[in-house]
């Protein structure tokens, strides 16, 4: 009987209902705690020059609205003459200055996501890792590309890593192997998930659970948010449990070789929008299974006067993060800056090679990481078992 009640308590703490407030993002401070990527897309080597915080401010390209709503866009003014080889147009990637371990919640409030030919937007996270991607992990939670009309997820690691099969989730499932190129992909099924419908809808909230026993990715369009969402606010604990549904996207530490946080570091936030690219939103095929033309991604997109970008645009309202620690949450106030919870491997190497949705889409700022403290490893480690 001890035993039992003691197992049913563990299982409780492990479900991590109920999660505290870490960070808001929002209104006149939102691109504090974000770092501004100065540089060409050297990553999915899309068509765009991403630039720093001046530039962006200065040009539009970032800026927070009357409505006190963060937005980031690509630059839609600029005449760009035709006849170059490699031809970019302005844009923006931030990322977080905050990583974020096991046992984190992320929501983010959208009333505008970027759409159109040549188009790829993601909000997706990364691992800091010694190692090559995707040591360390990568998590996309908005991903799409031109004209296509659903959201896909995924997760992408190093082999070892998969999808199960009864893993509960909504989606379709495209892929199950986190270390394919695609990652093991989840297409969204729920009407209004991307692009112009979307957008026509309201917008929506996306999140995504770290939790021991897996990741889960949820989405609602604006008249499905939760009430447990939309009547809280930065200081309000949320509960994943309460009115939140079955999860989009559903991927269960079971599926992963030792646990899924041998896969995945804690993982800082990016928001970005790149351009046609070698790898994706740019390859003829893919570019003309919804454009008109399958080989003039470049000449008939970003070359011009940059009109047709009028809604290559990232409208936030806000981005909340929590976790399941009362204690972090206490400690961190007001700027939470995390150190890794758990062990990774850093033996794990073997990034596939460059194709559809690659490789240092993902190359990034490289760190080490500390041990946070013995109790918090023992938990995730039973938590992990228990799953």
């Amino acid at each position: 009987m001890i035993f039992t009640i003691l197992l049913f308590s563990f299982h409780t703490l492990c479900a991590f209902a109920d999660y505290y407030p870490l960070r808001e993002y929002s209104g006149s401070e939102f691109f504090n705690g974000w770092e501004f990527y100065d540089y060409v897309d050297n990553t999915t080597w899309g068509n765009v020059l991403y630039v720093d915080q001046t530039t962006a401010m200065n040009q539009g390209l970032a800026y927070v609205t009357d409505d006190g709503h963060a937005v980031i866009r690509v630059d839609d003014q600029t005449y760009i003459p035709g006849g170059w080889d490699f031809t970019n147009r302005q844009s923006v990637r931030i990322t977080t200055t905050d990583t974020y371990p096991f046992n984190t919640l992320v929501l983010i409030d959208l009333v505008h996501m970027p759409y159109g030919c040549s188009v790829w937007p993601s909000f997706w996270s990364f691992g800091p890792s010694a190692g090559e991607w995707p040591a360390g992990g990568e998590v996309d939670i908005i991903e799409g590309i031109n004209l296509v009309g659903e959201n896909q997820m995924a997760l992408h690691s190093t082999e070892g890593c998969y999808q199960d099969r009864d893993n509960g989730g909504l989606g379709d499932t495209i892929e199950r192997d986190c270390s394919t190129p695609e990652g093991c992909a989840v297409r969204e099924k729920k009407a209004n998930s991307y692009g112009q419908a979307f957008n026509e809808a309201g917008g929506g909230v996306f999140a995504l659970q770290m939790a021991p026993s897996g990741f889960y990715i949820w989405f609602w369009s604006r008249d499905d948010v939760p009430d447990s969402i939309s009547g809280a606010d930065s200081k309000s604990t949320m509960d994943t449990t309460k009115d939140w549904g079955t999860p989009s996207a559903a991927y269960p530490s079971s599926g992963c070789n030792d646990t899924l946080w041998q896969y995945f570091a804690p993982q800082q936030l990016v928001l970005d929008i790149t351009l046609c690219g070698m790898y994706l939103a740019g390859i003829p095929a893919v570019y003309g299974a919804t454009c008109d033309d399958q080989y003039a991604c470049v000449t008939d997109n970003i070359v011009g006067d940059g009109s047709n970008y009028a809604e290559a645009y990232f409208e936030i309202r806000w981005i909340r993060t929590y976790t399941g620690d009362k204690a972090l949450a206490l400690s961190s106030t007001p700027s939470p800056t995390f150190t890794l919870s758990v062990p990774t491997s850093s033996t794990r190497t073997g990034a596939p090679s460059m194709t559809t949705a690659n490789n240092s889409k993902r190359r990034h700022h490289t760190s080490g990481f500390l041990w946070r403290n013995v109790l918090g490893i023992l938990l995730v480690s039973f938590c992990v078992l228990l799953s």
